[in-house]
């Protein structure tokens, strides 16, 4: 075969290393992207971090990228808004749930802000004891002797997050015995300290005994002050939590041999209680904290956002090395000048990233504005393609944008891919949007009837009569998002 030489054109798209920058950025939460810029500034030493300009003042309101070429020009990121934007990127123990017991859940993270819209989110890490650090710090106080103590330990060691011990007597004694000679009676007795522990439950083998320690911890003046309710209480807790896990109240009025309103006050009873008493120490160890990048207050009748001063980090050129490179400009100053050029990139990069954020918030307030002023219930439905086509932005970057970034609003804090959601249709030939539905759906359940509950055939039928028509699996599914029990769970007396 010949050889020869042929020219051929053709267009490529290729990402520079500032917008490959730009894109990672912009899809980092603000935890990661300070812990990034933590990375650079270690390895750049012409960049550098300040929370107030060299006047003591703590913002400048200009942006500028030319700052180096005076020794006291600073670079700064402030929550302006830019009109120019970078074009190029375009069992059974589950079914007595927790609901059950009085335990809540959410599907977003939420916070309450009733009297100031402008109060300090500033997390202050505090050290949280394990449970079994909590046990064993009370199990020390108690007048134990050395084996005591010792049998008291290898029990704590078998006790999981939600406070049961995982492994029988028997097993333990088992294991035990190839080191040392223990009998049951020594072990139901180092059991029996480990449950007069705090928190009330722990320790217990499986949930009758676990809500049976919590209803004989109670204090004794409660305890005879409700004595039927108690025994009711008790004898539930010990023998008869099939039938409540099933809401089958005819059977249990009819075991206990009690009324309506005695067998309601002593379930009342049993709901005060915890079935998993260990996994609050679990919660507060591994808590999660969230910074809200956006603001948002109602000014003159319009809904409006605003930048968290606290998330954008303030960088300036650093002016040291500014006044060397302004001092020497030659072959010898390369590498400052290529560690010039990616802190003006990092600079540019983060303030444009913060103002693509700002942006996309403010046109979700404007197509969202109903559900700031009623709630869930007035969503509508919207697309990453409506906020997309509306600011002259690809769809992927409206992704990237609303992922793992959270907007404080006088309704609690929601991460801003919250507001996106499917749509169904209506009789009307409008669309509702799915979390309105949801609301919908809650605000049904909130107001039922206890003793008949809504069956989801009868929620699909209710809200076809206003006009929503939606299928039974549909509704089924978002109930259960909702951590709504099914109506046969959510029955009462």
């Amino acid at each position: 075969m010949k050889q020869s030489l042929q020219f051929k054109l053709s267009q490529n798209l290729a990402l520079t290393p500032q917008l490959q920058q730009s894109i990672r950025l912009l899809q980092l939460s603000s935890q990661e992207l300070n812990q990034e810029l933590e990375t650079i500034l270690q390895e750049n030493p012409l960049l550098e971090r300040t929370d107030k300009n060299d006047d003591g003042s703590d913002n400048i309101n200009e942006f500028s990228i030319e700052g180096f070429a005076t020794a006291d020009s600073v670079v700064s990121i402030t929550p302006a808004q830019t009109n120019e934007q970078n074009q190029n990127e375009s069992a059974f123990q589950d079914s007595l749930s927790d609901d059950y017991f009085g335990g809540t859940s959410n599907h977003r993270w939420e916070e309450n802000n009733h009297a100031d819209e402008d109060i300090d989110y500033t997390f202050q890490e505090v050290v949280v004891p394990s449970l079994r650090e909590h046990l064993i710090s009370q199990l020390h106080l108690m007048p134990l002797s050395d084996r005591d103590q010792l049998l008291s330990m290898v029990l704590i060691d078998a006790i999981n997050e939600d406070g049961y011990l995982e492994q029988s007597l028997e097993e333990i004694a088992e294991i035990l015995n190839a080191e040392l000679e223990v009998d049951m009676l020594e072990l139901e007795t180092a059991l029996k300290h480990i449950q007069h522990l705090d928190p009330p439950g722990v320790g217990a083998r499986n949930l009758s005994e676990c809500l049976t320690l919590q209803l004989k911890l109670l204090p004794n003046e409660l305890r005879e002050e409700n004595k039927n309710v108690f025994d009711l209480a008790l004898q539930m807790a010990e023998q008869h939590l099939p039938s409540l896990a099933s809401r089958d109240f005819a059977k249990l009025k009819k075991n206990l041999r009690c009324d309506d309103e005695s067998l309601r006050l002593a379930q009342k009873m049993l709901k005060h209680l915890d079935p998993r008493p260990g996994s609050e120490f679990t919660k507060l160890a591994s808590g999660h904290y969230i910074q809200h990048e956006i603001m948002v207050k109602k000014v003159k009748g319009q809904w409006l956002a605003s930048l968290n001063d606290e998330v954008v980090p303030k960088l300036r050129i650093n002016k040291l090395y500014a006044d060397i490179l302004k001092r020497n400009r030659d072959s010898s100053s390369q590498y400052l000048n290529g560690q010039m050029q990616e802190a003006k990139w990092m600079i540019k990069n983060i303030e444009q990233r913060f103002s693509t954020i700002l942006r996309v918030s403010q046109a979700i307030i404007d197509q969202q504005s109903q559900f700031f002023e009623h709630g869930e219930i007035a969503m509508r439905p919207l697309i990453l393609r409506e906020i997309a086509d509306a600011l002259g932005l690809h769809e992927s970057t409206v992704s990237r944008v609303t992922t793992r970034k959270y907007m404080l609003t006088p309704r609690g804090v929601y991460e801003l891919k919250y507001f996106f959601g499917s749509h169904v249709s209506t009789n009307t030939g409008g669309a509702c949007s799915a979390t309105a539905i949801r609301a919908l759906i809650k605000q049904l359940v909130a107001e039922e009837n206890p003793k008949k509950p809504f069956s989801d055939n009868q929620l699909t039928a209710v809200l076809s009569k206003q006009g929503i028509v939606v299928a039974r699996r549909t509704i089924a599914k978002y109930r259960e998002s909702l951590n709504i029990p099914a109506a046969n769970q959510r029955k009462s007396l």
